[in-house]
């Protein structure tokens, strides 16, 4: 998938994954997408939970290597 802007939250724990797509999310435009890089294992239900409350689309999740990614639009 294609993001317009990528974050690299790779060695943080929450809440600052959050935190950091919070932000990012607040500089793009509506229907953007924002590409979020974690290693916190508890970052795929923090970021589920987060869009459930912000209303922005969580599109995708993968896991990779320990790696979690996460595609956000922006509403």
């Amino acid at each position: 998938m294609n993001a317009h802007k990528e974050i690299d939250t790779r060695g943080m724990n929450c809440p600052l994954p959050i935190l950091k797509a919070k932000k990012a999310l607040a500089d793009m435009s509506s229907g953007e997408v924002l590409k979020v890089v974690a290693t916190d294992p508890g970052s795929t239900r923090d970021f589920q939970a987060f869009a459930r409350q912000t209303g922005n689309e969580l599109v995708e999740q993968s896991a990779d290597g320990g790696e979690f990614i996460h595609f956000l639009r922006r509403r």
